[in-house]
């Protein structure tokens, strides 16, 4: 990637360089339907979309659900995930914009809450690993919030040379941005994933609704 001019991207993947909206709806409501629940459309699922995951379901059950309903409703979510996936691609301008980041000496990574063993080939099925310093997927039970994850993933960045200080996190969830200020990064929220513009503009970060103004918002946070 050349010399580093010391501005950094953490992309998120899913929602955000994943364009995975229909595997998302469809999986949820393939887990719902496991427990008797009404399906949603994508637009309440972005309204109330939330983490820790548990919360979401909260919202739309009513009350919290027990542990063995949790353990088959995620279970049944990443089954279907995985087979609705398939059917998904890389959202719009990706390959140019990673490209374009990278040929000005910058760097950039990925960090997920897919897991690691899941993302990687499919981060690499798509040609774009290249682009990336490190891809680090979720590690252990999913449902958390991406906090803990971003501090071991900026402590590897950080032995690359990567400055918490110039690191922007592009994501489309209200979490990436809570991570990205736990670690003292910058963020940008992208409209395009999991959250509705209602629901991330009370988060105090900038809101897009392109990939590339979330570059170019990136690059004007990191200067």
């Amino acid at each position: 990637m050349g010399m580093q001019t010391g501005a950094h991207i953490v992309w998120d993947w899913n929602g955000t360089l994943f364009h995975d909206n229909d595997a998302i709806i469809g999986a949820t409501n393939a887990a719902f339907a496991e427990l008797g629940l009404a399906s949603i459309t994508l637009e309440q699922y972005r309204s109330l979309y939330c983490v820790p995951v548990p919360k979401f379901y909260e919202r739309l059950m009513g009350r919290l659900p027990t542990d063995a309903e949790w353990e088959v409703m995620d279970a049944t979510f990443h089954r279907h995930y995985t087979e609705h996936r398939v059917r998904c691609g890389l959202a719009e301008g990706v390959a140019e914009l990673l490209a374009g980041w990278g040929s000005a000496g910058r760097s950039q990574s990925i960090l997920s809450m897919y897991g690691h063993d899941e993302l990687v080939p499919l981060v690499k099925g798509f040609g774009i690993e290249a682009h990336f310093i490190r891809v680090d997927g979720r590690i252990g039970p999913s449902g958390g919030s991406k906090a803990e994850h971003m501090v071991r993933h900026l402590a590897e960045l950080a032995l690359a040379g990567v400055d918490p200080a110039r690191t922007v996190v592009i994501g489309d969830a209200a979490d990436d941005a809570v991570a990205a200020r736990h670690v003292g990064a910058g963020a940008v929220l992208y409209t395009g994933g999991s959250h509705s513009r209602a629901s991330l503009e009370g988060v105090g970060v900038p809101v897009v609704d392109t990939l590339g103004e979330a570059v170019a918002e990136a690059a004007r946070l990191a200067a």
